[in-house]
């Protein structure tokens, strides 16, 4: 694997950094992307922090456990010891499935993570004692807008990205936050740029590629189900 190892204590992983990139800050509330969607981009998150963090390396063909040691991370470990108990050799696709069985207790974890860094605050909005909806107003917006501005200065310059902006940049195209977090034009105009830096990791290419097949899958089921309504 060609990336230097990541994930410390004072960086988010990415899971965190997905849920910011969904965030509408002025409102609190979080843009509306299908549901499978978001739990394939917080399982592929989970896994490449995995892969950076030299746990795990993958092909288009298998994923393999590099090093058995748990990370500390509560946000990577389940996941990693479910590899490595897990009999036989499996794709990126069947763990990006199999994972994103975990994905509400992987949001859950990363938006409580970003209350305890003091990023977001919690609140329920109430209506006669029930609680109708849940917001996540920022209260330090610094960490939602260097996960933004990273990626814009990526998609609108020619810098060699860093490692984990190529992967974030992956995850959030193959499961269409991309095209919540950029106007038309803009992503019209990037389109070629998402396509280079795509091509600049081989992780990040099967995942985002286990990812889309994925989706294909569930979308043709949908139509399946639509026309025999």
């Amino acid at each position: 694997m060609d990336m230097a190892e990541g994930g410390n204590a004072g960086t988010l992983r990415f899971a965190e950094e997905i849920m910011l990139l969904l965030l509408h800050d002025h409102e609190g509330k979080f843009a509306r992307v299908p549901g499978w969607s978001l739990d394939y981009a917080l399982a592929g998150g989970v896994l490449m922090d995995l892969a950076l963090d030299n746990r795990i390396d993958t092909d288009l063909n298998t994923l393999v456990v590099l090093d058995e040691t748990p990370t500390g991370d509560d946000l990577l470990d389940p996941t990693l010891d479910d590899i490595a108990k897990t009999e036989g050799q499996h794709d990126a696709r069947f763990w990006v499935e199999r994972t994103a069985g975990y994905a509400d207790d992987i949001r859950e974890r990363a938006l409580g993570r970003l209350e305890e860094r003091g990023i977001l605050e919690r609140r329920d909005d109430r209506f006669l004692w029930v609680f109708r909806s849940r917001r996540y107003p920022v209260i330090d917006g610094r960490a939602e807008r260097e996960v933004k501005l990273r990626i814009m200065g990526v998609l609108f310059s020619d810098v060699i990205p860093e490692p984990r902006d190529v992967v974030i940049i992956c995850l959030a195209d193959a499961c269409g936050i991309l095209k919540e977090l950029l106007s038309r034009r803009e992503h019209e105009q990037a389109t070629a740029r998402i396509e280079q830096v795509r091509k600049l990791d081989l992780i990040g290419q099967a995942m985002a590629q286990a990812i889309s097949d994925i989706e294909l899958s569930v979308a043709v089921l949908q139509q399946q189900a639509a026309l025999q309504v």
